[in-house]
């Protein structure tokens, strides 16, 4: 692996990383505020960010197809949180980081494992 593939693996298992906890503490505030509002999807997005960085960590044959569906989930999660974002700052965060995750993860949707 040379080395910016590896930056750009890097690059995706942080931008992961971030959306993880993002979708978490989104979905915290939701239920403590007893809203609801994203939570579900905030945790379906968390467990698919923490499944593709761990993938991607080790370097799986599989991280493309994990990658492929981490963007669409967070896709899905950013679109819900952008309902919220002006009144919520946690739903924001969640928006921003999703973004960046979508985006880092479509750089490698396409090395699926066939």
């Amino acid at each position: 692996m040379g080395n910016s593939e590896q930056a750009n693996i890097q690059s995706a298992i942080a931008a992961c990383e971030e959306a993880m906890r993002a979708c978490q503490a989104c979905a915290a505030a939701d239920i403590r505020e007893g809203t609801n509002d994203c939570a579900l999807i905030n945790l379906d997005c968390a467990d698919i960010c923490a499944a593709t960085l761990n993938v991607l960590a080790r370097g799986s044959s599989h991280h493309g197809d994990y990658c492929a569906l981490c963007a669409h989930i967070c896709r899905a999660c950013a679109a819900k949180c952008a309902q919220h974002a002006a009144k919520h700052q946690h739903c924001a965060e969640c928006q921003a980081a999703c973004e960046r995750c979508a985006a880092e993860c479509d750089k490698h949707a396409r090395e699926r494992h066939i």
